[in-house]
């Protein structure tokens, strides 16, 4: 016979809190109400430090414009591409070291289907970052030490 126990909310609460990928929950304002010890761990702000907070803390300066555009459309329509597609953008850590981050989104809906915040599952892609970086570099300078 098959178990057909369901998970409790205390289950699922334990489950997302103890995750190794950063779970960020922001309401549609893009205030900060769930960090779970991964986002604490990726980006150095405690969950007490960060909740209550702007999502400008881990956004750098020069990209919140296009950020807060994006955001405050999903919250408006409904609709994101994030939610099957990973997003890698560069972050901010408390000690301002520059991260660069991969996500997908799940949108959080009131009952009557408005958006009422956004869920985030957040990995550190910096080495990854780095390494594609790199690989770009060196293929770059042996195409042009490659004569025509």
């Amino acid at each position: 016979m098959t178990d057909t126990r369901r998970v409790d909310d205390a289950e699922l609460a334990e489950l997302v809190q103890r995750l190794t990928d950063a779970v960020v929950i922001a309401d549609a304002e893009g205030t900060i109400a769930f960090w779970n010890e991964a986002a604490a761990a990726l980006f150095g702000w405690s969950a007490d430090e960060a909740v209550g907070q702007s999502l400008d803390l881990i956004i750098p300066e020069r990209l919140r414009g296009r950020h807060w555009d994006g955001y405050h459309r999903v919250m408006a329509t409904g609709v994101s591409d994030y939610g099957t597609r990973l997003l890698e953008v560069p972050a901010l850590s408390k000690d301002e070291r520059r991260l660069s981050i991969g996500f997908t989104i799940t949108l959080l809906h009131h009952g009557d289907g408005s958006v009422r915040g956004i869920a985030a599952v957040i990995r550190d892609e910096t080495e990854r970052w780095q390494q594609r970086r790199e690989v770009q570099a060196e293929l770059e300078r042996l195409r042009a030490a490659t004569p025509s």
